[in-house]
């Protein structure tokens, strides 16, 4: 099959087409032929080496986490699925080598749940670890209907996501973005703030007493979170290990297609929308990764079929 590989750690330049072999089917996995990959940003961060110290890895590697498909082929034991179903998958590994940047990927049953119906490839692609950690972020602050929740870099994928999950759950949400976006956030239904130096004064012009929640999807903020925070108030991020230090959490998220199945449902109901912002053909996946470094906000970037 067709792949993006890396042969070693290092930035864009080091991606390239392969040919790899098909991904065997072990028992209780699906094949699934790749009609969309989600681009983030921990996608160039494992390539540069920056987990290495927390995951092991075997070159070359396919890199990718992010997948909307079609099953191909199912293994022994995996009644869940059958060939022609229309799936998509946060499909992080332990080990660091077989990802999503191909003609085809094999995952657990486990991780694979059934494409939201109302997306299309490249929406899917785009939601699953961005709609998965801004599920997990709101369930770990425990938001409530009435409560008033900052997210930090409100125009990335999570915090776009988040968004929508907080002001469907009746919270009132502030949201950290360059004024180029605030008229999307709007839309989505956060009060947007220019981002940078003096950001909680900004936020703090809103809302005098602070902030109940703080979900931190930027890093480099602590000192804005805690300036914003009310006294007793949550806060969570998945850029900073250093919140847990100072009464918040640093978060991960795990595979798992029964939280995918939930975001399947809030998409199917209309509760949730993914912006795609740029596609680029598999083989493009070094440019790809540039956009993605750029920082754009413009939405998901989500990798097509080899052309």
């Amino acid at each position: 099959m067709k792949a993006m590989t890396y042969p070693q750690y290092g930035g864009p330049e080091v991606l390239e087409q392969s040919e790899r072999p098909d991904p065997k089917v072990s028992p209780g996995s699906v094949l699934i032929r790749v009609k969309a990959a989600g681009v983030n940003p921990v996608d160039w961060k494992v390539m540069a080496g920056y987990l290495d110290q927390i995951m092991d890895v075997t070159f070359p590697v396919i890199p990718g986490w992010d997948v909307a498909g079609v099953v191909e082929a199912v293994g022994l034991d995996t009644p869940e699925f059958q060939v022609g179903d229309e799936v998509y998958s946060y499909g992080r590994r332990d080990t660091v080598q077989g990802g999503t940047f191909a003609e085809l990927v094999a995952l657990p049953a486990s991780a694979v749940a059934r494409k939201p119906q109302s997306l299309s490839w490249e929406q899917a692609a785009g939601l699953p670890l961005t709609g998965l950690t801004a599920l997990r972020s709101l369930d770990v602050l425990e938001l409530q209907s009435g409560e008033t929740l900052l997210v930090h870099n409100g125009a990335g994928g999570v915090g776009r996501a988040a968004i929508q999950l907080a002001v469907h759950s009746g919270a009132r949400v502030i949201a950290t973005a360059s004024a180029k976006n605030h008229a999307r956030l709007r839309e989505l239904g956060a009060e947007p703030v220019e981002y940078g130096d003096g950001v909680a004064d900004r936020v703090l012009a809103l809302a005098p007493r602070g902030v109940d929640a703080v979900a931190d999807f930027a890093g480099g903020v602590l000192e804005a979170t805690l300036a914003a925070l009310k006294d007793g108030g949550r806060h969570v991020s998945i850029a900073d290990g250093s919140a847990a230090a100072h009464g918040g959490r640093y978060l991960w998220v795990r595979p798992d297609a029964r939280e995918l199945d939930r975001l399947s449902g809030m998409v199917d109901a209309g509760t949730l929308t993914v912006d795609v912002g740029a596609t680029f053909p598999m083989e493009e996946a070094s440019a790809a990764f540039a956009a993605s470094m750029s920082g754009h906000g413009g939405g998901k970037i989500v990798l097509t079929p080899f052309s």
